[in-house]
């Protein structure tokens, strides 16, 4: 992790010594330096500490690494593109820890072959939250149904498969679903 405590204490006039003495229990400036430097692990107790110390909140103590934007060019409504009217940027897609994907194959539903469908694990007292949405449904024999969540009852979803004029179903309740989250089409 990289940390700003030493920016934060600078930008404050303090030195290891005062942060030291102002830490609740007082701690060593060595410490403190160790921790600025990263030749100690900074723990979350330690950062909610020195933040308490320097009288800063611990996310001022974080730096997160940099991360890529897209500066948006024109904003697109019913009335055509126009240019925003201040400086804009949106984040390239990013995955959560313990999304699952979907690769596209063919053309089903909504979705065209080279979509990407990002999805996020759903556990069973969660199901209700997927209504109406897409989802991955792990099969017991193996394999897996993807389908629109129609229902849910104790013991079983109800779903409504993608295919055009296919017949809804009654599937037996897993112990998780995957609720489509994004979906990511290449142009």
């Amino acid at each position: 992790m990289i940390t700003a405590i030493r920016e934060v204490r600078r930008a404050k006039g303090m030195t290891l010594e005062d942060v030291a003495r102002a830490c609740s229990p007082p701690t060593t400036p060595q410490t403190i330096g160790r921790l600025e430097m990263g030749t100690r692990t900074v723990s979350l107790p330690w950062l909610n500490r020195i933040a308490a110390a320097l009288g800063c909140t611990t996310a001022d103590l974080v730096t997160l690494p940099v991360r890529e934007t897209l500066p948006v060019a024109a904003l697109l409504g019913p009335r055509g593109a126009v240019a925003p009217r201040s400086a804009r940027a949106v984040s390239p897609p990013c995955a959560t820890p313990g999304m699952l994907a979907v690769t596209v194959t063919g053309a089903v539903g909504d979705y065209r072959a080279g979509d990407e469908l990002w999805c996020e694990p759903i556990a069973p007292d969660r199901f209700a939250g997927a209504m109406n949405r897409d989802i991955l449904v792990p099969q017991p024999a193996g394999g897996y149904l993807f389908a629109r969540l129609a229902g849910v009852t104790p013991g079983a979803l109800h779903v409504l498969p993608l295919e055009p004029g296919a017949a809804g179903m009654a599937v037996p309740a897993p112990a998780w679903i995957a609720r489509v989250a994004r979906l990511v089409r290449t142009l």
